[in-house]
């Protein structure tokens, strides 16, 4: 009698709990995809950007900069916010402010708004960046790696359809139609906004128990420090790729369109490899050999678009694609170095915070050179420097080890010298 009864209330609560997993990796997938449409729609029309706002190259170059720098800024208000307010809340209200950020900047002529606009646009990107790695592991602590997949494929998606479109739409507009190109992505994030305010909290937990674990700590653990090295430099290949590649291509002589189709083309390829890739990274031995593959196709991605431009454009931008795998790679290492979700969203901050200060600097030196030298040279010079940083960095990264352990009292998850997990307080 009594197993005859239980059924009846353990099953809807299962189907509850599948259903409410299901919205929950859903509204991962979808914020996923516009972490990077305000920022990879920029290149294939900044060109017509720089004209239309009246801008040089280097105020350009601050255009390009900008996201990495409010990643780094906003991106430090994700967990206490997180532990303020719902996460769910926290990640719709930043989607809704970056549609309103990319409507903004759609439609000013001011360079200073346009500015203001690119700002608000990168809440959504920023919050999403450093929160999803702890979504992940609060919710879905067995399939870390299924899920980081997901959501870095998403991203790629997202910013593929977003560089392949850009410039077909503003050249379908007409004059004034980047305008268009750069204000239409604030409809997917309107949508990416809606699954957040019906997902429901995770059972069991409560107000008091998710809190904000301290960040200043971090600066003491060699394993954060290295990490952000590694997120600072990848993301710094990364922003050159998107938002001077096509500038690049289309001053080899390609058009506007087949330079942002190019860009597009590399987006595309990311998302397989942002997919496979951290289902390898959290195989500890899989770990070095996949990282020596990604620097070997950026010494090949970029060594082909430096000499030879216009032969063979699409292989080099594919194998730079590959090269850039190392975000997901990053993603899953966060993930893997720390114990609990509250420690993850924590290391996860702090790594993207630090390494976005670091990449900040990247594509605004691009600009600058460029207004200096008139070509691309320093470019080339930067991204072969970063390759070196990344080995380096990277090799130390993939060592086995967690923050939690490396500051004695930070974390309740740490492990004690005599080498069982301090209990929780």
């Amino acid at each position: 009698m009594t197993r005859t009864a239980d059924v009846p209330s353990t099953a809807p609560a299962a189907g509850d709990r599948r259903r409410g997993l299901l919205l929950v990796a859903v509204a991962i997938v979808l914020t996923a995809t516009n972490l990077r449409t305000a920022v990879s729609s920029v290149g294939p029309v900044l060109q017509e950007l720089e004209a239309g706002l009246g801008v040089s190259s280097a105020a350009a170059g601050v255009v390009t900069t900008m996201p990495v720098v409010c990643f780094a800024a906003i991106g430090f208000a994700g967990p206490p916010l997180a532990a303020r307010f719902r996460d769910a809340h926290v990640l719709a209200g930043a989607l809704l402010t970056m549609a309103a950020g990319l409507v903004l900047r759609a439609v000013v002529d001011s360079f200073a708004v346009f500015l203001a606009g690119t700002a608000l646009a990168m809440v959504g990107g920023a919050l999403g960046n450093v929160l999803l790695p702890g979504l992940v592991k609060r919710w879905f602590p067995e399939r870390t790696g299924l899920l980081v997949g997901a959501y870095s494929a998403a991203m790629a998606i997202g910013g593929a359809v977003a560089a392949t479109a850009t410039a077909p739409i503003a050249a379908a507009v007409g004059p004034g139609g980047w305008r268009w190109g750069l204000g239409i992505w604030a409809a997917l994030a309107l949508a990416a906004a809606l699954p957040w305010f019906l997902t429901p909290r995770q059972p069991g937990a409560s107000r008091g128990e998710h809190r904000a674990v301290p960040m200043a700590p971090l600066r003491r653990s060699p394993t954060a420090l290295v990490l952000a090295a590694f997120f600072g430099l990848q993301a710094t290949q990364a922003y050159v790729v998107m938002g001077w590649s096509a500038q690049y291509l289309r001053d080899a002589g390609l058009s506007a369109a087949t330079a942002g189709l190019l860009l597009g083309i590399n987006s595309i390829v990311v998302i397989p490899v942002n997919a496979v890739a951290p289902a390898l990274t959290v195989r500890q031995r899989l770990q070095r050999p996949l990282l020596l593959g990604f620097m070997a196709c950026y010494v090949v991605g970029w060594s082909g678009l430096w000499m030879a431009p216009r032969t063979v454009p699409w292989l080099w931008m594919s194998v730079l694609a590959v090269g850039m795998g190392t975000f997901s790679m990053v993603l899953t290492l966060i993930g893997l170095r720390a114990r609990t979700p509250e420690t993850t969203a924590a290391l996860s901050t702090v790594t993207q915070g630090w390494g976005y200060v670091l990449a900040a600097t990247g594509p605004l030196l691009v600009g600058v050179l460029r207004d200096v030298t008139g070509g691309y040279t320093g470019m080339f010079v930067l991204v072969a420097v970063t390759t070196v940083g990344l080995t380096v960095t990277g090799w130390l990264a993939t060592r086995e080890r967690y923050v939690d352990d490396e500051l004695p009292g930070w974390s309740p998850a740490a492990v004690t010298p005599g080498g069982a997990a301090s209990p929780r307080g």
